[in-house]
């Protein structure tokens, strides 16, 4: 490999690596001023994750969001859960997660359908969703006062790692692994203590869901 090449890859892997988001090909043409085409990058990322699988690294530079970012093999799953699980529940709450869910699965969707849905208010939730730019306005509903509607963002692609609206699962399949997720942390949590009244647990649940 020439000099050039080599640095235009090295250049390449550096902008993928210290992004927080999908990195696309016209941020990459942008930043590296090197008019290449979509070809041309998927064929400097494959020969980026050649070398990464060749020198057993645990990490891949994967396509998803409609750009690329790095991403840890899946078998590191298990682990990384324990790191990141924290930092996840401090960034959107039960109530959020919930209001995230209507809009994906409904988008686009304006509040008094999400409220509907929901039963409660979603007004903070839609707020906060903004500002984190998981969600936005997709202009006015064809019905008496022309409310927004709000669909998802590609930032919610690349928090959920989709690549389309396309992969969403199934509504079956999110219940299932709410469930499984809810029962897995209340016992770990209650693990070896006096099993809690009905009235204590739900009582935790409507504490958690307000944070």
């Amino acid at each position: 490999m020439q000099k050039q090449d080599l640095q235009l890859q090295m250049n390449i892997e550096a902008v993928i690596f210290a992004s927080e988001e999908a990195v696309t090909l016209q941020t990459i043409r942008h930043v590296t001023g090197k008019n290449l085409d979509s070809g041309e990058l998927q064929a400097i990322v494959e020969r980026l994750n050649f070398e990464y699988a060749a020198t057993g690294r645990t990490f891949h530079i994967h396509r998803i969001a409609g750009g690329y970012r790095f991403f840890t093999k899946p078998e590191f799953g298990d682990i990384l859960k324990k790191l990141l699980a924290p930092k996840i529940r401090r960034r959107l709450s039960q109530s959020l997660l919930e209001v995230l869910a209507v809009i994906a699965y409904n988008q686009p969707v304006a509040r008094s359908e999400i409220q509907q849905i929901r039963g409660v208010s979603p007004d903070y939730a839609i707020d906060r969703l903004l500002l984190r730019g998981f969600i936005e306005v997709r202009g006015r509903a064809d019905s008496p006062g022309k409310p927004l509607q709000y669909g998802t963002t590609k930032e919610f692609l690349d928090l959920f790692h989709l690549s389309s609206l396309k992969d969403l699962p199934k509504l079956r399949e999110i219940k299932e692994i709410l469930q499984e997720h809810e029962e897995q942390e209340y016992l770990t949590q209650h693990d070896g203590k006096e099993k809690p009244s009905a009235e204590n647990f739900q009582e935790e649940i409507i504490q958690e869901n307000e944070k």
